[in-house]
């Protein structure tokens, strides 16, 4: 089966010889990406379909049409000089780890070998995860619970119901109209945790993977087969007696319905599974700044603020409510507003706008105007143009205030020490020693608190 890989805002030229792809797998590929909810009015928000090449845009992720599949993989500069496989296998390790921050997950990078983040796409790196995990947990028992049941039986069970006995069984009192409960393993948990194996199923491409998926599926024979569309998440209570499948639960919310994702296709026209990168980057810096910021006397708020720009006249409704990606408080005060945005400035020598868009700027003026907050920071991905390390890059005074607008960089491609470098780039150098915990290193357990 043909695998292409691209990184994002990349082109992959038409035609049959290597690094290129066939124009009928070209066709397929863009058509399904054309129906993503990503792709935008024009239809090519995630995949650019040219007369020579297609081009990715914004969206990262899987997508697998016919006999087919592309690989889209984030713009995060890898170590120079290396093989193309090692870049693109550095890359899915740090995209896994945005994921696992974003999503409260503990993966251990450490156990899946640098050959496989070589070999493998990102789509099976994440089966072969979701397989480890709900293995193990299998293991150790399938969540139950106890449901309603009424049946009819020769001897008492439970409680009688007296309306229906003296109605259906008023000439046959052999028979008792029994109400009890039943302890069963066919519950929303289970459902979504079938309905996941199932779809990852028809996605997967890998033997060892599909394998392990069917042995999955066998062990929920049993279990009730929903649609993803009928799926009962919010009959999902995760409390301590089922803690333990609260990453598996989030797991499949990444392959069957989340923030970040979308899954396309239909009557075999193929299938996708997309991450949004600007949704996705935001995340992943708003939860490491919440560590980052802990023990400090600053507040994170994520997706906070809700301030109307405008209010109808004679009326408390609001219009053009603003959404924050990050609010930072002293107290009750808004200090400091950050916006973060998944593109590429250039350095000030090559533009001193350094690329920001005119737009975004209007935008965090009205964030100062209602918030009132003397600092604000547009937050973009670190890259080697704008140096050797991620800091601040521009500040400006608004005109007529005092307020600071600053352009910054985080590199999410380095995760040694992250957290003390969004520390020192929000608080500075004084208390950017001060970190709460210890950061671990790249292959041991990550958490969302924590960099790596």
């Amino acid at each position: 089966m043909p695998a292409y890989t691209l990184r994002e805002w990349d082109k992959l030229a038409h035609g049959e010889g290597e690094g290129q792809i066939a124009v009928h797998h070209a066709d397929r590929l863009a058509g399904l990406a054309a129906r993503s909810s990503f792709a935008g009015r024009g239809g090519s928000g995630v995949l650019e379909h040219g007369r020579h090449a297609l081009r990715a845009g914004g969206v990262v992720g899987i997508l697998a049409a016919g006999d087919a599949s592309l690989e889209i993989l984030p713009k995060i500069d890898a170590a120079p000089g290396e093989t193309t496989d090692r870049q693109n296998a550095a890359i899915r390790k740090r995209l896994v780890h945005m994921l696992a921050v974003a999503l409260d997950l503990k993966i251990d990078l450490g156990v899946i070998t640098d050959l496989a983040w070589q070999r493998e796409t990102l789509l099976e790196i994440l089966v072969c995860i979701f397989c480890d995990k709900l293995t193990e947990a299998l293991r150790k028992g399938m969540p139950r619970r106890y449901v309603g049941c009424d049946d009819d039986l020769p001897t008492l069970r439970g409680q009688l119901d007296v309306t229906r006995q003296f109605t259906q069984h008023a000439v046959n009192p052999s028979r008792l109209a029994c109400h009890f409960d039943l302890l069963s393993d066919d519950m929303p948990l289970n459902r979504i945790m079938k309905a996941a194996v199932l779809h990852l199923s028809r996605l997967s491409r890998r033997s060892a993977n599909q394998k392990r998926l069917r042995e999955l599926a066998f062990v929920y024979s049993d279990i009730a087969d929903i649609p993803v569309s009928a799926l009962r998440w919010d009959q999902v209570v995760i409390d301590r007696t089922n803690r333990s499948w609260k990453e598996l639960f989030a797991m499949a919310r990444l392959f069957l319905n989340d923030r970040y994702q979308t899954t396309t296709g239909g009557r075999g026209e193929g299938t996708a599974m997309l991450f949004e990168m600007n949704a996705l980057f935001e995340e992943y810096v708003g939860r490491l700044i919440v560590r980052a910021l802990a023990g400090t006397e600053l507040t994170v708020s994520l997706q906070g603020g809700r301030l109307s720009c405008l209010s109808v006249e004679n009326s408390e409704r609001g219009l053009f409510q603003t959404k924050p990606d990050i609010l930072i408080r002293h107290g009750t005060r808004v200090v400091h507003v950050i916006d973060t945005k998944w593109k590429r400035i250039s350095s000030r020598i090559d533009d001193p706008k350094q690329g920001v868009s005119q737009g975004d700027v209007y935008q965090m003026m009205a964030y100062a105007q209602l918030y009132g907050a003397p600092r604000l920071t547009l937050l973009y991905p670190h890259h080697t143009g704008l140096g050797a390390e991620d800091t601040v890059h521009g500040r400006y005074r608004i005109t007529g205030q005092d307020t600071i607008l600053e352009t910054a960089s985080i590199d999410v491609a380095n995760g040694a020490g992250m957290l003390m470098r969004l520390r020192r780039l929000l608080v500075g150098e004084a208390s950017a020693g001060q970190t709460p915990d210890q950061e671990p290193a790249d292959n041991a357990f990550l958490q969302p608190v924590l960099s790596g």
